[in-house]
């Protein structure tokens, strides 16, 4: 293919035109970057054109949720709770004292995994396909787990696998056995959280709220000692979250002890002012979690799930006490399901975002089912900082922000301008991704890497991250200002097409060089075209030379084989279909690569990398992805 191909690719050509070009905005002292977006531009009847500033998503709260109304009365109840007076004084000021107890029989709105279930019968944790016999784990936190087993076995998620394989009288006693075994190990909650991974606030609060949903489980058997040693741990749990919830790690392990403690007040004797009290709180801190298109501010699409999941549990249990749920429930819920639907791909999966696997449709279709939201895929998540664009049946996903700021990330990625593109359901460009289920089958030493910009399909400057890699799910410093452009044009001879063009300053510091992107998908989806640009940022350009590389891991399902050129590559995909990626400037290689699969499996895969030397006065490097025949 000749490189005439690619004239229209560069930046002083037809990718150009009068609306591009926006200054880069400055962050605010101790935030990431404002993001400038342009497509929500307007004409004013003058013809000029108006541009659309959008804050930081991760500085905003939610300020538009409903509020839950209450009277004089129960406001009263609220205000003494939070100020210590007991609730049992508040609802019961006269007669006999009532002992911890149930009220009401959740029924569980969320099915879990019927495999993990069965393992669990047969004496093993199965957290992503790494299996841990019972009797070998350590309850009391002495040893540490890997984090996701951590994950399963504090916050008794494990409860909904054992409920979705066997009915209760046999499941039961399984779930009987592993609590009594957790409730020796960790015999009183310690004055502060943080003191043993069993006693951090998100997973307390997940632990409460599954006791509470799958109650039978665990109190339907016949030891009466075990029972009541139950039922008074569910009683301290929740007083020991009233006073803990506001020392969570982050803001959506908050919303979790807000909702366990909401739970609490609907489902125990004399919960009242505990309701209450929580509801205010969870309306709060939700609105301090998510931005303002709904996205969680740790940009992960797990923690987006694990913050729906959490707001169908609250609402079966209001359901349980025949009492309807806060019209603000429900609107949480509408916030949050659209963004996550963004980052599906044409067979409902997930894409490999911010940590997450490629998360299988069956699972994504009974939370958002369960959620009783009906809506669309949101084409824009400009503060959670997601482009989508569906072009016949192609579906082109970007990331077009800073990462998470480091109070907010979970498995902070370094992933900006990153895309991944599949073809009727079939991924072609992917992000290896998986970082979030490291410690089952993904070895616990490959969650750094998996979390590097070389692990994502976009351009490295001298095998850098564009933001610093931290352990534990932490990142420092890097992009801190993003522009993005989005619209809609006409490409001659070609018809309609989607243009995105956006930039981040993550090498700017280091190599005085701002990367920029440009992609152009045909609205057919049989051509993606994209250009790379490096664009120095100061007047006069540094001396030397930089290495750079930039990836396109390739999907589990795609062949690639080299052109005889060098120039590019064929890629045949499973379903007979076969597309040509082709380099305007330096050859390609074909290197292994490997991708985290919808069962938190690595599977080997393979790259395309095209590298070399650019100078430090910039340079711009363009390509096209094309559907033959």
């Amino acid at each position: 293919m000749a490189d005439s191909t690619f004239s229209d690719l560069t930046a002083r050509d037809a990718l150009e035109d009068e609306s591009s070009g926006v200054p880069l905005v400055s962050a605010e002292q101790g935030e990431h970057a404002l993001i400038v977006d342009n497509e929500a531009a307007v004409q004013s009847d003058e013809g000029a054109t108006r541009h659309e500033v959008i804050a930081p998503g991760r500085a905003l709260a939610i300020a538009d949720f409903p509020a839950i109304s209450v009277n004089p009365v129960e406001r009263l109840i609220r205000l003494g709770y939070r100020l210590g007076i007991p609730g049992s004084m508040l609802s019961m000021p006269v007669g006999k004292k009532v002992g911890p107890r149930l009220l009401a029989t959740v029924t569980n709105p969320l099915a879990g995994d019927r495999a993990s279930g069965i393992a669990l019968r047969a004496g093993h944790f199965l957290v992503h396909g790494a299996k841990t016999p019972i009797a070998q784990a350590d309850f009391g936190g002495a040893a540490r787990m890997t984090p996701p087993l951590e994950r399963l076995v504090h916050s008794f998620d494990w409860l909904a696998d054992l409920d979705a394989c066997a009915p209760r009288e046999e499941a039961a006693p399984v779930a009987e056995r592993i609590m009594a075994a957790w409730l020796k190990a960790n015999g009183k909650p310690p004055s502060r959280p943080g003191k043993g991974a069993a006693w951090t606030v998100g997973h307390t609060g997940g632990r409460l709220l599954n006791w509470l949903v799958h109650a039978p489980l665990i109190l339907s058997g016949i030891d009466r000692a075990l029972r009541s040693s139950t039922l008074n741990t569910i009683s301290e749990t929740a007083r020991w979250l009233d006073r803990n919830v506001a020392r969570a790690e982050d803001r959506l392990a908050e919303t979790v002890g807000w909702s366990a403690i909401v739970a609490a007040g609907l489902l125990m004797p004399g919960g009242r002012p505990r309701r209450l009290y929580g509801e205010a709180g969870l309306l709060r801190a939700i609105g301090e979690a998510i931005g303002d298109d709904g996205g969680v501010l740790s940009r992960s699409p797990i923690a987006q799930m694990e913050a729906i999941a959490m707001l169908v549990k609250l609402r079966a249990c209001y359901e349980a006490t025949r009492r309807d749920p806060p019209e603000a429930i429900d609107e949480m819920l509408s916030f949050l399901v659209p963004p996550l639907l963004a980052l599906s791909h044409g067979d409902g999966s997930l894409g490999s975002w911010q940590g997450a696997w490629a998360v299988p449709s069956g699972t994504v279709s009974i939370l958002v089912e369960a959620s009783k939201v009906r809506t669309r895929p949101l084409r824009e998540a400009r503060q959670w900082g997601f482009q989508r664009v569906t072009a016949g049946k192609s579906v082109l996903q970007m990331d077009a922000a800073p990462p998470p700021m480091p109070r907010h990330a979970r498995f902070g990625c370094a992933s900006t301008l990153a895309f991944e593109f599949s073809v009727d359901g079939r991924r072609l460009i992917v992000n290896c991704g998986g970082a979030a289920c490291a410690g089952g089958i993904v070895p616990v030493r490959l969650e750094q890497g998996l979390r590097a910009s070389a692990a994502h399909s976009t351009l490295t400057l001298d095998d850098a991250n564009s933001t610093a890699i931290l352990i534990n799910g932490g990142i420092g410093h890097g992009v801190t200002e993003v522009e993005v452009e989005r619209r809609e044009m006409e490409v001659e001879g070609q018809g309609a097409a989607t243009r995105i063009e956006a930039s981040h300053n993550g090498y700017a510091a280091r190599y005085g060089l701002v990367h920029r992107r440009i992609l152009i998908a045909r609205s057919d989806g049989s051509e993606l075209r994209g250009e790379d640009l490096l664009v120095p940022t100061g007047r006069k350009g540094k001396r030397g030379k930089v290495g750079y590389a930039i990836r396109f891991h390739l999907g589990p399902d795609v062949e690639a084989r080299l052109s005889e050129d060098g120039q590019g590559a064929g890629l045949a995909l499973a379903d007979g279909s076969y597309w040509q990626f082709r380099s305007g400037e330096g050859e390609v290689a074909i290197e292994e690569s490997l991708w985290v699969d919808g069962s938190a499996r690595p599977v080997p895969v393979q790259q395309l990398v095209i590298q070399g030397l650019v100078s430090r006065g910039g340079g711009n490097f363009s390509w096209l992805l094309k559907k033959m025949g």
